[in-house]
């Protein structure tokens, strides 16, 4: 039985090997520009391919987001969380 230590091994291993490959095909950004710039080339180019696709990935990750806050505002309200971790 492969424990979860071996697991974690395993896709370490395959992210360091597929994740440079991905990376250096996939690098198209010049020296000089920040992150910022270069976020806002993506999401431009991304608007410009699909608009109603960018507008449904916005929505989806705000939804999450709240689903998320949601979800640990429950915990720590039903469960009393504060008083366990010392709050």
């Amino acid at each position: 039985m492969i424990g979860a230590i071996e697991i974690l091994i395993i896709v370490i291993i395959f992210g360091i090997i597929y994740g440079r490959d991905a990376i250096d095909k996939t690098f198209k950004k010049h020296a000089e520009e920040g992150v910022v710039e270069s976020f806002a080339v993506d999401v431009r180019d991304f608007y410009k391919k699909d608009p109603k696709r960018l507008v449904l990935l916005v929505a989806g990750g705000v939804g999450g987001f709240v689903f998320v806050g949601m979800v640990i505002y429950w915990a720590f309200t039903r469960f009393d969380l504060p008083k366990m971790i010392g709050l």
